[in-house]
């Protein structure tokens, strides 16, 4: 460790080289470590501990924030004023404005109001349990939690990543699970009587597209007429919307599968054919009220469509008059794919079409709807091999 010597002040300096870059360290009187870095602008900054190793770890997180021009270390940094900080700085430039939006929600309801107050260098994986505990039994939903829990984790990484913290405690911390919710898939014969129901609904287009397609709410709300050829009878999926802090926001897909080509059957092709009238239709009766925003489904002036007026105002009312339970939207895309897939599709042509990154995603989210599957493989291999 190097030879001890007394100063005149009573510390103890420590003479030689100390290991791994520490540099200057040293006890005092009181039996304190102390050690210094000089910051930009020839700026002293000095770090305590009750042990050298604590000195040691300090000064070096100040060193690598220096090396990467990051934020100093603060042992007063509050996880509020980092977490703001981290959003702003860090989070929007690299992540897509909806996401962006997603992690401001979740700092400012959840995160900051339970943990906000906590020193950022003294934050431990018993605080984030804690916390998790604390919001659902607060009635949040697990999903939510675990939503958190990953906005943290990225937080911190970062945190750790720059020195700011020793570690990323949230990789001590185990979420809690999300329970598995059992999509309520229509049958084929319910699928056909809801499309029946909406052919006197002006989004008859939309329920048509969501049965044949497997499209998601946003893919479908982002389409435009520059995205079909009625013709050719196909469909590109090239950008989807969402609603975000009161404003319309449009994003490409994530994945470079989530932009497809799809082929459309003759129903929904003649579905749009009727949707394209009955638009045009209705930007001549809202004369100069109208947008032109080239949306496919839109309000009767040509603005886009509110989710849950889709929700309120069409959707639950034609589950209704078509005798059917009321369901999630969302149950559409899992009723297309869970036919397809029970009428022997092959399982690539359902993930392509559904947009999903690779076909195991599709098996793990479908593969338990389908109880008939190794059923049908089994009877394959009889064929095959005989008894």
């Amino acid at each position: 460790m190097g030879k001890r010597s007394v100063r005149p002040d009573g510390s103890v300096a420590i003479e030689g080289k100390n290991a791994n870059g520490e540099g200057s360290i040293f006890q005092r009187k009181d039996g304190r470590w102390v050690g210094s870095v000089i910051l930009a602008g020839d700026r002293r900054k000095d770090v305590y501990g009750k042990t050298r190793q604590d000195v040691a770890a300090k000064r070096l997180a100040l060193l690598r924030a220096k090396a990467e021009n990051v934020p100093v270390p603060q042992e007063k940094t509050a996880v509020a004023a980092f977490l703001a900080g981290w959003l702003e700085h860090t989070a929007r430039p690299r992540v897509r404005r909806s996401t962006y939006t997603g992690y401001e929600v979740v700092i400012r309801r959840h995160l900051t109001p339970q943990l906000g107050t906590l020193r950022l260098a003294r934050l431990t994986p018993v605080d984030l349990s804690r916390c998790y505990a604390t919001l659902q039994n607060g009635g949040l939903a697990a999903r939510t939690v675990r939503l958190c829990h990953a906005v943290l984790h990225r937080a911190l990484a970062d945190a750790a990543r720059w020195g700011l913290v020793a570690r990323n405690v949230a990789e001590l911390v185990d979420p809690p699970r999300s329970s598995h919710l059992e999509p309520r898939v229509l049958t084929i014969e319910e699928a056909r009587q809801l499309m029946d129901a909406a052919k006197s609904d002006r989004l008859e287009a939309l329920y048509v597209l969501a049965l044949l397609s497997g499209l998601r709410a946003g893919e479908l709300l982002g389409l435009r007429w520059a995205d079909v050829d009625l013709d050719r009878g196909e469909l590109t999926v090239r950008q989807q919307l969402q609603r975000a802090k009161g404003e319309w926001i449009t994003s490409e897909p994530k994945t470079a599968r989530g932009r497809r080509t799809l082929g459309l059957p003759a129903r929904a092709v003649a579905a749009l054919r009727r949707r394209r009238t009955h638009q045009t239709e209705e930007r001549l009766a809202a004369g100069p009220a109208w947008q032109d925003t080239d949306l496919i489904f839109t309000t009767a002036i040509g603005t886009p469509i509110e989710r849950g007026n889709i929700l309120r105002r069409s959707f639950w009312p034609l589950l209704e008059q078509a005798g059917l339970p009321r369901i999630r939207f969302h149950d559409l895309r899992h009723t297309a794919a869970t036919i397809l897939l029970a009428d022997g599709e092959n399982v690539k042509a359902v993930q392509e079409r559904l947009g999903h990154a690779a076909a195991a995603m599709t098996l793990d989210v479908y593969g338990h709807v389908l109880p008939g599957f190794q059923r049908a493989v089994a009877e394959r291999l009889d064929r095959l091999f005989g008894s």
